[in-house]
């Protein structure tokens, strides 16, 4: 096979190119596909991977899948955009940076913002030169001239004037809340940041005193150190047990802090005792209550995750050490009276893996409900709504959006889009704006950044040059055609930028979006570090190629299902690759001196060059119509199979018959057929293995300086041929029957034999003798015989195709009790099909509601099963005889 799939191209410089589009590399050099404003737009979003390291499987399949449909609409004559990009991801890239930081004995403080951010920059280029060279090394076709990165200027501006736009309409707002807290990074988290675990854990049971009382109230909590922030004890107010109680003190051990007990619709009667306790600045839902009882909110820990002042003599522990003294304190005072061991689910940072805290923080927040409604909206109409592929994960992303909280935007960070917010020194004022205020020296830009998912949620409009509404490339590629990417970042991703698209654009970001599922190891394990099961996309490359890795990535499940790595089918898309190289390399050891204008298809055909014909135009035809259903897997079996079965198995060996042979008229229509059949296989396969498919096609007679931009095969009904079809089946049926019974009697193909074949009728007897030439070639007869009724003779072996039976005369070769049995196994096996179709034929459901042709197939069916049972049973008595 060739190793040009390993080769890499050269270092391409965006900012050389001054027209045009530089889509693919050949021959060590870009090649460059201008925009053709007389095709069809076609554009495809690519899910941006962000900076912090090398690629993944789940991102090759990403991309593989993006890259295999690009070049087949490209090749079906559309002027494709596809532009790459990577995303700044802020959590995770800050995180590398200070660990890398810390390495060298210094931290962002002591560098300073300014500082640490060059350093920032400087690890983005490093890690976005990687992930170009694997690009590369995947043989994507990108659009190198129009790559884009989320921080870059273009889309900073576009971030600014979403911030900006999104706050004077009242959609933007900063506040107070409970908002995820991610401890080990410092920084907020959205909802879908966090990831909830279940892990061993307990609950706490105490009891607090009633001030002035002898009475207690019993409470639970899974997070005791929180309960130094009580503010309140709340009872559900018809709950008669507490009725007394209601508006009474409560002493809150430890610190002493005098509480009231109040009532509250949101307290469940039938969970634990009745009574819980109101920790406002820490849980969400006692910050609702505590609003609607105007609680105080008093926070005990530092953004660390260590305890503040307002804990009192644990201030300065890390929170989980708090708990461990806070509850021996809490038994040595006979508060805390049972620890109940109860496994529950506990929120952890899905980029750190720290648990999570619920906090009290001042963020700024989108206020997501009438986005999301409008966005919902779009669904119900046909020519706006987004098609989910598979679409049942339509519902996911209406469950997702009818539940939809605020989002938290602003994070704690230094690494991002800065958020366009000033407050005035002395006054307090908040000022926002895509600008700076003019008197800047009185006024102080606010520290954070937002939100990765903000500026990647524009990313379908931004990375087309929008605010600008005038962009060229916004006016012709945008909506976008497809999205493809993995149904784990609906939420993330998907979601937003479909009402954002809505809110800025005023329609969908793309009409499909077309979702895969996750990577997972062979035991249908998620890929982990800490399994250590991963796998990395570049190993399996320098291993098999890119080729292999592609066909098993695009073949190997449906839309929507996870795939399941196994090196065993790499091995298996490897040795295809290499059967299409050694089928190739045949031909065109064969094709030497042959030309573009050499192909003839009109000469006399062999009924093998017209059965491979009207065969490519069945695959055209099924390939064509899976792929535009984005059923890659189906196109990829069929291919396949054309391939492997017919193309190389039998076709190419066919016509050696006429390239071995003296008449140059035969040789010249077979090479024809060769060039046609292997240069429209090709194409097809190309999207799927751009590597192989570009070197042998540069060898083929063609026409075009690359398979990239060559046109997409279309159906030529002037090859189908549904009798040649007809023919080669019978052919190929009866080379394999003379071929299994050789074997079971363990007569090697190298021995000649003498071959009866009896035809039912004298049409099919000309069929047969027209292709004798097949007939003697692949079976190696010492004589062959055909005839119409040919009589069995007393000892020989059986076999019974369509219209044929085939008796080898096996005298001093066979065992004959050996024969009778394998003769009565055949004949169990078609008294089965017998019965089964005679059954469903007396089926009168299946009668009156199957459709006609159905109906016929089936009947067609019996006779054929009827006529080879009644064979074998006379064959059967014969050798009883």
């Amino acid at each position: 096979m060739s190793d040009k799939q390993n080769q890499l191209p050269p270092k391409y410089n965006p900012q050389e190119v001054e027209a045009g589009r530089y889509q693919f590399w050949l021959d060590g050099k870009f090649f460059e596909a201008k925009d053709d404003p007389e095709k069809e737009p076609y554009s495809i979003v690519i899910p941006p991977p962000n900076v912090t390291g090398r690629l993944h499987l789940g991102h090759a399949w990403d991309t593989t899948m993006q890259d295999t449909i690009t070049r087949m609409k490209r090749m079906q004559g559309y002027d494709v955009l596809w532009l790459p990009g990577m995303d700044h991801a802020g959590i995770a890239t800050q995180a590398k940076v200070e660990a890398k930081l810390k390495e060298l004995g210094t931290s962002r403080y002591e560098l300073g913002r300014e500082k640490f951010l060059e350093k920032s920059w400087e690890w983005k280029e490093e890690y976005a030169s990687f992930i170009r060279s694997q690009w590369e090394k995947l043989g994507l076709g990108l659009d190198y001239s129009r790559e884009r990165f989320t921080l870059d200027e273009g889309l900073s501006e576009a971030v600014r004037e979403v911030f900006v736009r999104l706050y004077e309409k009242g959609l933007i707002y900063r506040g107070e809340y409970i908002i995820n807290w991610d401890p080990s990074t410092k920084t907020a988290l959205s909802d879908i940041e966090v990831i909830y675990e279940e892990i061993p854990g307990n609950f706490y049971h105490m009891r607090y005193p009633i001030k002035d009382s002898d009475e207690t109230i019993e409470i639970a909590t899974t997070r005791p150190e929180t309960m130094l922030g009580d503010t309140a004890v709340a009872v559900h107010p018809k709950d008669e047990r507490y009725q007394h109680l209601i508006g009474k003190t409560v002493i809150l051990p430890i610190v002493g802090r005098e509480m009231q007990i109040v009532a509250d619709d949101y307290v469940d009667m039938e969970l634990g005792s009745g009574a819980v306790k109101i920790t406002p600045a820490h849980d969400p839902n006692d910050f609702e209550i505590g609003n609607r009882h105007n609680l105080e909110r008093v926070l005990v820990m530092n953004e660390d995750g260590t305890m503040n002042e307002n804990a009192g003599k644990y201030q300065g522990l890390d929170r989980f050490e708090c708990r461990k003294q806070l509850v021996k304190d809490l038994q040595e005072q006979g508060v805390l009276f049972e620890i109940e061991e109860r496994p529950h689910q506990v929120g952890h940072s899905e980029r750190s893996g720290a648990v999570v805290e619920p906090y009290l923080s001042t963020q700024w927040f989108v206020k997501m409900e009438p986005l999301a409604e409008s966005a919902l909206k779009m669904q119900d109409s046909d020519a706006e709504k987004v098609n989910f592929v598979p679409e049942r994960f339509e519902k996911t992303y209406f469950n997702w959006m009818d539940n939809i909280r605020d989002w938290c935007i602003s994070r704690q960070l230094w690494w991002g889009h800065r958020i366009p917010a000033w407050y005035h020194k002395v006054t307090g004022e908040i000022y926002v704006g895509k600008e700076t205020p003019e008197d800047v020296e009185n006024w102080e830009q606010d520290e954070d950044v937002l939100d990765t998912w903000f500026s990647s949620a524009l990313w379908p409009f931004s990375t087309m040059g929008w605010p600008n509404e005038e962009s060229a490339d916004l006016k012709r590629y945008f909506p976008t055609n497809v999205l493809v990417t993995g149904y784990d970042i609906i939420f993330f991703w998907v979601s937003r930028m479909i009402f954002q698209s809505k809110e800025f654009m005023n329609e969908r970001p793309f009409e499909d979006t077309l979702l895969h599922g996750l990577i997972r190891d062979a035991e249908g394990r998620k890929m982990s570090k800490s399994l250590g099961n991963g796998v990395d996309p570049m190993d399996v490359i320098d291993k098999y190629g890119a080729d292999s890795l592609r066909y098993f990535l695009m073949t190997g499940s449906t839309p929507g299902q996870d795939l399941r790595f196994h090196w065993e089918r790499i091995e298996s898309t490897w040795n295809f690759a290499n059967k299409v190289w050694n089928a190739s390399r045949f031909s065109l050891m064969n094709m030497e001196g042959f030309q573009y204008e050499d192909i003839d298809l009109t000469g006399d055909l062999t009924v093998a060059d017209r059965w491979i014909l009207s065969r490519l135009n069945e695959t055209i035809d099924h390939v064509t119509r899976n792929a535009d259903k984005y059923e890659f897997g189906e196109a990829g079996r069929y291919l396949y199979n054309f391939i492997w079965d017919e193309f190389c198995d039998w076709y190419i060996e066919m016509a050696k018959l006429a390239l071995y042979g003296e008449d140059e008229a035969k040789k010249n229509t077979t090479r024809s057929v060769l060039a046609h059949v292997l240069d429209q296989t090709m194409r097809m396969l190309h999207p799927f293995m751009p590597f192989i498919t570009e070197e042998i096609w540069q060898q083929l007679p063609h026409e075009g300086a690359s398979i990239t931009v060559s046109e997409w095969p279309k159906v030529n009904p002037a090859f189908d041929d549904k009798k040649a079809v007809s023919e080669m089946q019978r052919l190929v049926a009866i080379i394999k029957s003379v071929r299994n019974s050789r074997a079971e009697v363990d007569t090697p193909m190298s021995k000649q034999i003498e071959i009866l074949i009896s035809a039912e009728n004298e049409e099919l007897v000309q069929e047969l003798e027209k292709n004798r030439e097949y007939l003697e070639r692949f079976c190696n007869p010492s004589s062959l015989q055909i005839a119409e009724d040919i009589a069995a003779p007393d000892k020989a072996m059986t076999s019974v195709v369509t219209g044929a039976e085939i008796f080898l005369p096996l005298e001093g070769l066979i065992d004959f009790d050996k024969e009778i049995a394998r003769l009565e196994n055949e004949l169990a096996k078609w008294n089965k099909e017998v019965e089964r179709v005679q059954k469903k034929l007396s089926n009168q459901g299946f009668i009156s509601k199957a459709p006609e042709s159905l109906v016929e197939k089936e009947k067609q069916k019996e006779k054929d099963y009827l006529d080879k049972q009644a064979k074998v049973k006379a064959r059967l008595a014969e050798l009883k005889q």
